[in-house]
């Protein structure tokens, strides 16, 4: 069983205009921005209008609409959710369900992050999610990892381990990816005006990495992952990740028929039955997420992180 694309709609517009329009049951929001910290407002006025009008930004000349209709999941991606926190009661009253990829870096005295919230108040908002909706709908991304001179991989591991003093019984994962410098232009371009020079691990760096991080992680009991990345951690109890993760969506919204029979989950009582794996393929090819529908836009996050592929070139 393959995935065969989203259901389309016809979509009245208030001007009266017709548009056609995709109804995925799944959303992002999203890689391409942090709508938590800077778009909340449109986002709840947008679930109340029941559609986004998304550009490709690849093509600004492809326009397409998208419809709220058929979605049961929303998976928001940031790094500063307080700005949604008082929307969540109202999404909560759409029915449609959710959780968060939460990335908590620091970076602080690189300025890689300039215009992120302090990290102390980063780690309260992160408190403050999790207590309303539970840990296990807030996973923790310390998301990339890079090195320099001085940011080496003892300070890295000293800095992971400072925050997961704090956030023990507040997620259950971390996630972690390793930067990718030389393969993006705008990240190439942006490091290198910063003041130190900064590099990507080495297949072996990262193999040590995990396995330091591992041992770590004996005092904390994290469930630890790698995204999109080819090396392979199993060896030390990191398994490869999806971030749109149908798994954690059977495991926490199985009261959700719509969605379960979207993901093919027959629930047993005597055998876990398999069900088919719908990849986004248009994601890279290590990446295990599942198909979802992306409604944000390049170029318009104002944290300005210097190792990100999504912001505008500085």
């Amino acid at each position: 069983m393959s995935f065969r694309g989203w259901r389309k709609t016809a979509l009245t517009l208030p001007d009266g205009r017709v548009v056609d329009a995709v109804c995925p049951v799944i959303l992002s929001a999203s890689r391409a921005t942090d709508i938590p910290a800077f778009f909340s407002t449109w986002m709840i006025n947008r679930l109340k209008a029941g559609y986004v009008r998304w550009i490709n930004p690849f093509n600004a000349a492809q326009v397409q609409y998208v419809s709220f209709a058929d979605a049961r999941v929303i998976v928001f991606w940031t790094k500063n959710p307080k700005p949604l926190l008082r929307y969540l009661p109202q999404i909560e009253a759409t029915g449609i369900n959710s959780y968060f990829q939460f990335t908590v870096n620091d970076y602080e005295n690189e300025g890689l992050e300039p215009k992120v919230p302090p990290l102390t108040e980063r780690i309260e908002a992160f408190k403050r999610l999790s207590s309303k909706i539970g840990p296990e709908r807030v996973i923790w991304r310390f998301d990339p990892l890079l090195l320099s001179d001085s940011l080496t991989i003892d300070v890295l591991l000293d800095r992971i381990a400072h925050i997961a003093a704090q956030l023990k019984g507040h997620t259950r994962k971390l996630v972690i990816s390793f930067a990718d410098i030389e393969c993006y232009k705008k990240v190439r371009n942006n490091l290198a005006r910063q003041p130190a020079e900064y590099r990507e691990f080495t297949p072996d760096l990262i193999r040590d990495f995990g396995k330091r991080l591992s041992d770590m992680n004996k005092q904390w009991k994290f469930e630890i992952a790698t995204c999109a990345e080819t090396v392979d951690l199993e060896q030390f109890g990191i398994k490869h990740n999806r971030c749109i993760d149908d798994d954690l969506m059977v495991e926490l919204f199985s009261h959700d028929t719509a969605l379960m029979d979207f993901l093919g989950y027959e629930p047993d009582l005597f055998v876990d039955s398999a069900r088919p794996y719908f990849k986004d393929k248009g994601q890279r090819k290590e990446c295990g997420c599942i198909v979802s529908k992306d409604i944000g836009m390049y170029n318009t996050c104002h944290h300005l992180c210097a190792y990100c592929y999504a912001t505008w070139m500085r």
